[in-house]
């Protein structure tokens, strides 16, 4: 059994891959004073950077995990979503609202990927 973790510190990995799936650890956006989309948009450029780095894509995501700060930014933050995923590539996907570590954070995904081959 192999597992492999990048950018480790003592909480947490950045990217964790054990028998070519990818586990990438909660992200955010780069700027938390944004509004929905633009933190959804920097979010999702973070993911698909993480999942460069670990030899995969967004067109090989198999899960992802949504948590909004508030209901009300569903359908912008579906907006962003939506032209991000590609088609006929979508993960199977939950979304919840959560209380955020910080106040101003308004979007957090955790995501799970198979390594491309």
């Amino acid at each position: 059994m192999s597992i492999t973790r990048i950018e480790t510190n003592q909480r947490t990995s950045r990217i964790v891959i054990h028998n070519d799936t990818v586990y990438l650890c909660g992200q955010v956006a780069a700027d938390a004073s944004a509004d929905i989309q633009e933190q959804t948009q920097t979010m999702l450029d973070k993911v698909d950077a993480l999942l460069e780095q670990a030899g995969s894509d967004r067109e090989h995501m198999l899960s992802a995990t949504l948590y909004l700060r508030d209901m009300k930014d569903f359908a912008a933050m579906n907006e962003i979503w939506n032209a991000w995923v590609p088609t006929g590539h979508a993960p199977a996907r939950a979304c919840v609202e959560a209380r955020m570590a910080r106040a101003e954070l308004l979007v957090e995904i955790s995501v799970t990927a198979a390594v491309k081959k």
